[in-house]
Order: C-alpha cells, then structure tokens, then sequence
C-alpha cells in the first residue's frame, strides 16, 4: 500500500498491482504506421541551470530510443516531446538528431525528425525564417532521416497573412529531397503558434493548410495534426489528396482516430506513446489482424491516462512522461533539462502513477512503488 496526496488536499491509501501486464509481441506493424515522439534523458550531475544548455544523457537518451524500436513503433526525434523549446536549444538538438539517426541506422528503425527554426534568439524577418528552416532542414536530410516540418514561433510572429505561410512553406516543399511530414501544432502545446497558417479562424487555417498541400502533393508524406479535435482531424483527412496520410497527434483521441471509419483512417504520431509504446504497440498487431473492438479494448482504457498528462497547460505534458520512464527502470533519475520536473504538482505526479500501475505499464512494479514513494517523501514529506 502506498499513500497518494490528492489535488484537493490529504492523501489516499491505494494498493499497487502485483503484475504488469502481459508483455506483446514483437515484429513491425503493418496496417499502420506509428511513431513515438520521444523524450530526452538529462545528465542529473551536470552543473547546469534552468537558462544553461541542456546537459543530455546521450547513453540512457538512445537505449530509449532502441526500447521503442524494439516495439516496432518508429521515433519522432527533436520534436516538442524531447523539450524543443523548453530546455533544448538547437545545438542539443542537431546533436540529438546525428546521434539518434545514426542508431536507427545501425539497429534499422524508422525515425523522422524535427525541423524547425529555434536556432533563431531574436525577433526575424521572413528572410531569416526561411534561412534557419533551410539548415535545420539540411541537416536532418544528411542524416538520412524523414524530415517533419515543425510549427515555428518566429514564423508565427513574422508573418502579416496566409501569403507568407503559402510562400515559405512552398519554397521549403521543392527544396525537399524527400516527401515530408507536415506538422500543425495547436496552441494549447505552444501558446506562441496562435493563428498559425495566418488565421485564428480554424477554418480559415485549414483552408490555407490544404491550399498547401494540394499544390505539393508529391512533397507531402502526411500530416501530423495537434488541435486535440477528432471531429476537425476527421474532416481534414476525408479532404487530403490520394497518398498523404494523416499522423494523428490528437492525445485525448487516438483510439478512435487510429480505428478509423468507412472512409478512412489515422496514422500516428504521439507523445503518448512513449509512455504507452508496449501497449500501443499489442493494440496495433492486433489492428493488423483486422480485430477492430480488440485494439480498442487495449487502447482505450490507456485514455484517461493520456488525458491526465495532457491535461492544461498542456505543453507540460513532458514532465508526465519522464516520470513514467523514470517509474518505468529506463533511466535511473527524475530530472529534466531545463528543471521541468518542476513543472507538474505531486498531486498531478502521484494520480500519473496510479493511472499507469492501473494499466499494468511498470514492468517492475516494486520498483515503481518505491522510487514513486522516494519522490513522496523528498517533495512532499510522506513515509
């Protein structure tokens, strides 16, 4: 038994499961493709503030990335999960791609990395804008990897209207050397993207998004779609052309969205899944089976535990999911560049916890229990 403070105040007795679940198979998924986005490993003894450049664990940061292949799930590198823009400069993430790219080359796993313009520190102009997309873009084709356009906040901030969205990423597409995919990230992951493709008006973004991709249908690989709304994503994805998937990155939605319809299905690429790539992965082979209500009976009840980490502020959903690699045994510490262990409420911790015990995701139960109660005593007094 172990004692969980509430969100209301005080604290409740619950009793850990003795198991975890049952481990899946293993092999690649066929009737989807799936990416996890990832998250980094912090150096704990590097002497570093929350303003420094993050100090990464490059070993415990790959052999995650290898726990993730080994599920047959693909990696979504140097995106908003491994903490772009909120304690991963561009220097740490160029290095991360090399690295990580580098390793799915030697152990054959698919990855697709971000590409974005955070190497830029002040206020820019389109010109600049474009030149920072350019050499991130660059880079991550050199890797070999699969490049995801990012959201930018420079772009979001130097653009007077859709023109100029339509014209960058225009540009960006026919310097492609591959097809892409293209990432529409909502505000509630990044305040600083509202009215991103020109307009806060959804439909009139969408409009200019689509605009885009009809006239680089060739260039587009898919779309990876962050407004967690099912009803918005659905109706997007009946309006791309042939041959351009749909990523969902709808964390409140996915099961259904992955499911699909009559007229069609989602891909994936979610922050979830990394705390959830055993059992997302078991949901999928069992999807490939054509077994519709048994991939929902393992993925939906995953739900209210994505829903708790991605509750607001959304964008801190990354401090979740570390603690759960921690709880988990795939990195010895709770710390995160940038100090964003700090960034969620023992209360918050303590009902992530109990929601993935519930699912059976330690496969060390024990362990998790006692570095879980570590945590309560350090932060917040209990024994």
């Amino acid at each position: 038994m172990i004692r969980l403070p509430q969100p209301g105040g005080g604290v409740r007795e619950y009793v850990p499961r003795a198991a975890p679940a049952a481990p899946g198979g293993v092999g690649p998924l066929a009737s989807r493709t799936v990416f996890s986005a990832a998250h980094v490993v912090a150096d704990p003894f590097a002497d570093t503030t929350p303003d420094s450049p993050a100090a990464v664990d490059w070993d415990a940061t790959l052999a995650f990335r290898r726990h993730l292949w080994s599920h047959g799930l693909g990696v979504a590198e140097a995106m908003d999960t491994a903490q772009r823009g909120m304690g991963l400069d561009w220097a740490g993430a160029a290095e991360l791609v090399r690295r990580s790219a580098a390793e799915a080359r030697a152990v054959g796993g698919r990855i697709a990395c971000g590409v974005g313009t955070d190497q830029l520190t002040a206020p820019a102009g389109p010109a600049e804008v474009r030149g920072a997309y350019e050499e991130q873009l660059a880079l991550v084709e050199e890797t070999g990897a699969q490049a995801v356009l990012m959201a930018s906040r420079a772009l979001a901030a130097a653009a007077s209207g859709p023109e100029d969205y339509l014209d960058l990423y225009g540009h960006l597409l026919r310097q492609a050397g591959e097809p892409v995919i293209l990432h529409w990230l909502g505000p509630m992951f990044d305040p600083a993207l509202d009215g991103y493709w020109g307009s806060t008006d959804l439909d009139v973004a969408t409009e200019t998004f689509l605009e885009l991709i009809a006239a680089h249908p060739d260039k587009v690989d898919g779309i990876k779609v962050s407004l967690l709304d099912a009803g918005r994503e659905v109706a997007l994805r009946r309006r791309l052309p042939e041959g351009v998937r749909c990523y969902t990155g709808d964390d409140f939605h996915y099961p259904e969205l992955i499911a699909g319809d009559e007229q069609g299905f989602s891909h994936a690429l979610l922050g979830v899944f990394d705390p959830l790539a055993p059992l997302a992965a078991e949901a999928v082979r069992t999807l490939d089976t054509g077994d519709t209500a048994g991939f929902r009976a393992i993925l939906d009840p995953t739900v209210a535990l994505s829903r708790h980490l991605f509750g607001a502020p959304t964008r801190f959903y990354k401090t979740g999911v570390v603690l759960l690699a921690w709880l988990a045994g795939h990195q010895e510490h709770f710390t995160m560049v940038g100090g964003l262990h700090s960034a969620r409420s023992l209360p918050h911790l303590a009902r992530a916890y109990e929601l993935a015990d519930g699912l059976g995701l330690f496969p060390d139960p024990e362990l998790a229990e006692a570095r879980m109660r570590s945590l309560l005593a350090v932060q917040g007094g209990l024994r």
